[in-house]
């Protein structure tokens, strides 16, 4: 089940150049982390119920840099909320939905995560995420998929 927008994903070119519009409005990062297997530097911002997230290239050939080369900075991905991401994706697959992996993987934060491509989420591309569980390793929802890079 979806329970919200988890966060906004924002292409960027520098996180320290970005971040500086948001911290003028009040509002503060609360996590920077390198996300490895995606070639992405990920910055947090709280922002009410929900939040935006910075992410800046780290290397020539990531998803992002590419995305910046062919449109330059901007809205990169809407994130829905997922209890069960694995069974959301079932569900999509099911429905006759392109996904863009064979399975979901790690993300930011530990999170499990799965895309929706854009051409079948009305030009939008989607992400569903699941927060690690509070065990972190070896909880209920700490489901055993790979955690290879796409």
């Amino acid at each position: 089940m979806i329970g919200g927008v988890a966060h906004i994903g924002i292409a960027v070119r520098s996180i320290d150049e970005a971040r500086g519009l948001y911290e003028s409005l009040g509002l503060t990062i609360e996590s920077i982390e390198d996300v490895v297997a995606e070639q992405v530097r990920v910055a947090m911002i709280a922002c009410g119920d929900t939040h935006i997230e910075l992410l800046e290239p780290l290397s020539p050939s990531s998803p992002i840099a590419t995305f910046l080369e062919k449109r330059g900075p901007g809205i990169h991905h809407l994130c829905l909320d997922s209890d069960d991401v694995r069974a959301d994706d079932a569900r999509l697959r099911e429905a006759g939905y392109r996904v863009l992996r064979d399975e979901p993987t790690r993300g930011a934060g530990g999170c499990w995560v799965q895309f929706v491509h854009p051409k079948s989420a009305g030009g939008v591309l989607l992400e569903l995420s699941e927060p690690p569980s509070p065990a972190a390793h070896g909880g209920a929802h700490d489901h055993p998929v790979s955690e290879k890079a796409p």
